[in-house]
């Protein structure tokens, strides 16, 4: 989908959100009739994100950065313990010493990035403490998809648990001992237009049992 295509329909859905309407095409919870089948907007959005890698050198307003921050709070977690922490860097001299510690955080181009941390002082204890790794990942694919969803690109660079990065990326934000980078999303508004991915495989499919 066009990026700007891809607007007017974001902006489809926070109208048929407001209006109550329940999801698809038919009527709002007032009785009026819904002509946008908001489910496949949704899907689409989904569908269609890729990973952006280039981009141009327009700024991103806050007011976005913070609705995208927003949408990867209102992921799941479990006991609801919300054990994730953000730093967000929109100054070059940060975004540059980032990617000195692995070039590959796409950071030449980008104008922002958000990295997705683990606030280990919220974590769970016992057996369940990994679970701030699917925790933060959840709020990692909400930020992904919202951002696609504004018409911006974004990538996902994995940091931990290679202890290879963990420190440099600690070093470079300060970050407290409680708190251990996941990820690196590097975005802005996209400079390239790749083919999203087909990477649907019925064989990966198990019903029941395997």
């Amino acid at each position: 989908m066009k990026i700007k295509h891809l607007l007017i329909s974001t902006a489809i859905i926070m109208t048929m959100m407001a209006s109550s309407c329940d999801g698809s095409k038919g009527s709002a919870a007032g009785g009026e009739k819904c002509d946008v089948d908001t489910t496949k907007i949704v899907m689409e959005n989904i569908l269609t994100r890729t990973s952006i890698r280039q981009f141009t050198d327009q700024k991103i307003d806050k007011d976005i950065i913070d609705n995208l921050l927003k949408a990867g709070m209102a992921a799941p977690s479990a006991v609801n313990a919300q054990p994730w922490a953000f730093v967000v860097v929109d100054d070059k001299a940060i975004l540059d010493s980032l990617n000195e510690v692995k070039p590959w955080f796409n950071l030449k181009t980008a104008t922002a990035a958000i990295i997705v941390c683990g606030d280990m002082s919220k974590a769970m204890e016992g057996p369940g403490r990994e679970y701030w790794v699917q925790d933060c990942s959840a709020v990692t694919e909400n930020i992904l998809l919202a951002a696609h969803a504004y018409g911006l690109g974004a990538v996902w660079c994995g940091v931990y648990p290679n202890q290879e990065i963990i420190p440099g990326v600690v070093k470079v934000l300060n970050l407290p001992e409680n708190i251990i980078p996941l990820n690196v999303i590097t975005m802005g508004y996209p400079a390239e237009n790749p083919e999203p991915k087909d990477k649907f495989k019925s064989e990966n499919i198990h019903y029941n049992v395997w």
